[in-house]
């Protein structure tokens, strides 16, 4: 733990007084952006995607599961790997628990990756989540949406990445430019009896939103800790942390 100023509780209430007053405007500018969000324009998917699930094949406003509202979570997953991405992973977690909630505001919120549905439904019951996940084995979805790519296309930057990638890949039963042949990303849809319009999309730091144990820590006095090259290299499997004592030896 950091060395840190020490005041009276009055004081502390006036700092604290003083900070809301940034968060109320932080809050503010949030309500906002999302506004701006909600009024972006709509582009109509015309091409015919098929998805394998645990209830069968489906079509794109099929997954919607009769709700207007459509959320997907680009998990990286690819057709030949071990494990689901340690990131993505630790994203499921968070929002898992949360889909009821989203169908109560006629809102579906479901997983898509390219590997096939038989391994994605096998780390699904290891991870112990609950959440819809369909697999773009044999669609172009992934390819549309720019979540996939070949190994030709990222080997030319895949090296220059940080060396704690290689954790990740190997978690993943790959290399490094295998790990990156998947992308992560959050995609909103829309739907309209059966047309589907593509609404909002975001990967990144945009993801954060799906990552709630972010916002949890931002609140703790060491905050995120995650100077380079430590950023994200902490993330693990939920089943796969070792936890020790001293929280220095981890970063």
């Amino acid at each position: 733990m950091p060395k840190h100023k020490v005041t009276t509780r009055e004081e502390w209430e006036a700092a604290r007084a003083e900070l809301l007053k940034a968060e109320k405007e932080l809050t503010h500018m949030s309500d906002e952006l999302a506004r701006q969000r909600r009024e972006l324009p709509w582009v109509r998917i015309e091409k015919e995607y098929r998805f394998q699930t645990a209830d069968g094949p489906k079509t794109m406003a099929e997954l919607f599961d009769g709700r207007s509202q459509l959320v997907v979570y680009h998990f990286m997953f690819g057709p030949d790997w071990e494990a689901g991405c340690p990131v993505c992973s630790s994203i499921a977690d968070s929002f898992s628990g949360v889909v009821e909630h989203l169908k109560a505001r006629d809102a579906t919120m479901i997983a898509i990756s390219r590997a096939p549905i038989d391994k994605l439904l096998a780390f699904r019951e290891r991870m112990g989540w609950s959440f819809n996940w369909a697999s773009s084995f044999e669609s172009d979805f992934n390819w549309d949406f720019h979540h996939s790519s070949t190994r030709d296309e990222v080997s030319v930057w895949a090296d220059q990445v940080p060396s704690f990638v290689a954790q990740f890949a190997s978690a993943t039963g790959n290399d490094v430019v295998g790990y990156f042949t998947e992308g992560p990303g959050l995609t909103v849809f829309a739907r309209s009896d059966e047309d589907v319009y593509l609404a909002y999309a975001t990967t990144a730091r945009g993801l954060e939103v799906v990552m709630v144990y972010y916002g949890i820590l931002d609140l703790v006095p060491c905050g995120r800790d995650e100077r380079d090259p430590v950023y994200q290299s902490w993330i693990r499997h939920h089943d796969s942390y070792e936890y020790i004592s001293d929280p220095a030896s981890r970063r």
